[in-house]
């Protein structure tokens, strides 16, 4: 009596090929993100430093050394400004995001009305994504400058301010990395957004009108539940984009020769300073391995947010 092949076997008779076919480009993309990953958190566990850096892969082994003189040695030079650049990062991924989708939808709403020359209106406001993060931070860093173009128009233009405050000292650098960040961001959603709005079916708003729903209901009732998986997917791509934000400060200040002082300090910019500045990269990958495990605690939390919506779709 034959019997029958079992359901791996049958599995590989019918979908073998294909998977064989895509087994290289798997295999390529597995070394291309996780063999440096693994690697950096490798890294971590060294004594790499200028004194021992041809060793590279070779260093001193300290263990989880590196990873206490980051959280708990008040005299580290690297643990310098750490919690203020954590604060300053944590902030500026939420008010980042917040600004980037209210006016990205608000924006969206207003071109999916009738609207004329619309099409060239699309492609205006799209113009700030197209700029590259680096261009975007030398051309706000001269704007933000006390003799810049914004100042002069604030004070000397509109007279709003009695005096040309300083925008890249203090408090008010957040102000200053926060602003560059939302102009460049909230095309992008306006776009996803209106491609969203435009997809859905005017049947609901019909029936919405006929059952007397105001403008504000139609929106709270039929626009807002249809967008939640779109809102999930801009909130998750801005979450991982703002809190790994590097280039808009670093052309900011001095090509990273500056300090942008505790309100402009992001942990993208502290690590590169400390890193490179001190020549602790044992420091430096276990402060990377820290700052991924924060961003995956925000994106788990994002998930448990939006997993009903996102299953829905």
């Amino acid at each position: 009596m034959v019997r029958p092949p079992s359901p791996f076997r049958r599995f590989l008779r019918r979908h073998g090929f294909a998977y064989a076919l895509v087994a290289p480009a798997l295999l390529g993309m597995l070394l291309v993100h996780y063999g440096p990953m693994f690697q950096g958190l490798y890294l971590a566990l060294l004594d790499l430093r200028l004194e021992t850096l041809r060793l590279w892969l070779k260093a001193p082994f300290v263990g989880l050394a590196n990873f206490q003189e980051l959280l708990f040695n008040p005299d580290s030079t690297f643990r310098a400004g750490f919690l203020y650049a954590l604060r300053t990062t944590v902030l500026f991924t939420l008010v980042v995001n917040v600004l980037t989708l209210g006016l990205g939808l608000l924006m969206a709403h207003v071109l999916n009305r009738p609207l004329a020359l619309r099409g060239l209106w699309r492609s205006l406001l799209l113009l700030p994504w197209v700029v590259p993060a680096y261009v975007v931070g030398l051309l706000w860093g001269f704007l933000w400058l006390k003799d810049g173009m914004i100042n002069h128009l604030l004070v000397d233009v509109l007279r709003l301010l009695p005096e040309k405050p300083q925008w890249l000292i203090g408090p008010l650098t957040f102000l200053a990395i926060t602003l560059p960040a939302v102009w460049r961001g909230w095309p992008f959603a306006m776009v996803t957004y209106l491609a969203a709005l435009q997809a859905i079916p005017q049947e609901l708003y019909e029936a919405a009108r006929v059952d007397g729903a105001t403008p504000w209901q139609r929106f709270r009732y039929v626009t807002w539940p249809l967008l939640r998986p779109v809102t999930a997917v801009l909130l998750l791509y801005g979450i991982i984009w703002n809190f790994y934000s590097f280039n808009l400060v670093y052309m900011m200040f001095g090509h990273g020769a500056g300090y942008p002082g505790e309100w402009g300090d992001l942990l993208m910019t502290n690590l590169f300073r400390n890193t490179f500045g001190l020549w602790r990269f044992g420091l430096g990958a276990a402060a990377s391995a820290m700052y991924m495990l924060l961003a995956l605690l925000f994106v788990v939390l994002w998930y448990r947010i939006y997993r009903e919506d996102l299953q829905a779709r």
